[in-house]
């Protein structure tokens, strides 16, 4: 990492470090502060006794170069784990977007997540009550899937055989019986 890199880093934990440069992170608002809040206490308890453990908002270091914040993750890898970060690859990481950020956490540290293989990754968007998930195939990640919420009236707009079709829980890759419901991720978000 360079010095202007571990300058801000020594100093505050709100910036993210793409390809040596050093990006200031937003501050949360209560819809992604009540998302991040949901996504990590599900986790949490789904984990419970399983080799994994989930984080939030604590330093990756993939490279010198490269040293992201996800709003949430998880690590399998317990060898990876130390008291000042996660030094290696996490096995799911979740963004969840701001205004702010929404580029960067859909361009640039997708592109990161992906260089350095992480198996699963969430872009949750508190506004339009949607995440999509992206799983790393042959070194490529690839939209697995769009999970959406729906208004009472665009439900209603929907046939029975699209009704049929909505999936309203997200099974996540590292575990065969680890399946989160939608709507428990944005629980409380306007």
């Amino acid at each position: 990492m360079s010095n202007v890199a571990y300058a801000y880093k020594d100093e505050r934990n709100d910036y993210d470090v793409i390809n040596g440069e050093v990006y200031m992170m937003a501050k949360p608002t209560a819809s992604h502060a009540r998302v991040q809040r949901n996504i990590l206490g599900i986790f949490d308890r789904r984990l419970k006794g399983k080799r994994c453990e989930s984080f939030s908002e604590i330093d990756v270091f993939f490279s010198e170069d490269d040293n992201l914040v996800p709003d949430v993750l998880i690590v399998c890898n317990p060898d990876i784990v130390e008291e000042r970060g996660i030094y290696g690859t996490p096995d799911l990481v979740v963004e969840i977007l701001s205004p702010s950020t929404a580029r960067r956490d859909k361009i640039q540290k997708k592109s990161i997540y992906e260089k350095y293989g992480v198996k699963e990754y969430w872009i949750v968007d508190p506004f339009s009550k949607s995440v999509e998930i992206y799983l790393l195939k042959d070194g490529k990640f690839i939209l697995d899937d769009v999970y959406s919420t729906y208004r009472d009236y665009e439900w209603e707009a929907l046939t029975d055989e699209e009704k049929a079709n909505v999936k309203k829980s997200i099974k996540l890759s590292i575990y065969d019986d680890f399946e989160v419901e939608l709507s428990d991720i944005f629980d409380r978000v306007k």
